[in-house]
């Protein structure tokens, strides 16, 4: 999954995407205000986590301004301020959840994770799949009968993005773009070969090819 952070402290960004990229995420940066409006309104976002102290007009000007023009992007705001009337500024202006720094980086992993699961219309906790468990502390599944299945990270990211989504057909560059970043280049095979790689762990079956049009995950065939 592919997220857009608007932060313009740069220690505190270059943490918080090395936290982000460990739990699976793909993290694009936006530095100031505009950056972050552009960025947030070429839908290739699962979710955005962004800074209200933005330069160039602020994270609570960005957010209206993406509501105004119909962007539904979960949004997660991490701000410095806690007075109350603020954050409720925010709720009203469109934000989803709030952070106050200074915070625990696994508290923002779970929130965001959280975000993500309520944005997709799933229950709190694991996410799941036919007989399937997702571990995404561990980055691993779990089968019914309690076996595991490792995965590498790509491995994992694709099989989150394959859970959230069973049953309906991903184009391949819908895949890519949630794959990857912006500063990561893709070779033309290697989607597939991830995803033959989760087919032999999963079931031949778990991952149709629709000629096309992209791949589907069945997880009650074969997973």
């Amino acid at each position: 999954m592919r997220i857009l952070l608007a932060e313009d402290d740069d220690t505190l960004a270059t943490a918080l995407q090395t936290t982000l990229q460990r739990a699976g995420f793909a993290v694009d940066r936006a530095r100031d205000g505009p950056e972050a409006r552009f960025l947030g309104q070429e839908g290739l976002h699962d979710a955005v986590i962004l800074d209200l102290g933005l330069p160039g007009c602020s994270g609570l000007e960005v957010l209206r301004a993406w509501r105004a023009a119909g962007v539904r992007l979960p949004v997660l705001i991490l701000t410095a301020r806690d007075a109350w009337h603020e954050k409720v500024d925010g709720f009203n202006a469109g934000a989803d959840d709030y952070l106050t720094k200074p915070f625990h980086p696994e508290e923002l992993v779970a929130r965001l994770t959280a975000l993500l699961r309520r944005a997709h219309g799933l229950p709190p906790g694991p996410l799941r799949a036919g007989s399937l468990t997702l571990d995404e502390g561990r980055q691993e599944a779990q089968r019914a009968d309690g076996s595991s299945i490792p995965l590498t990270a790509m491995e994992f990211r694709l099989l989150r993005l394959f859970m959230l989504h069973p049953g309906q057909v991903l184009a391949k560059a819908w895949l890519e773009e949630r794959l990857y970043d912006e500063g990561h280049a893709l070779g033309s095979n290697v989607l597939e070969v991830y995803i033959n790689r989760l087919r032999a762990k999963l079931g031949r079956d778990s991952i149709q090819t629709r000629r096309g049009q992209g791949y589907v995950f069945l997880p009650g065939e074969g997973a």
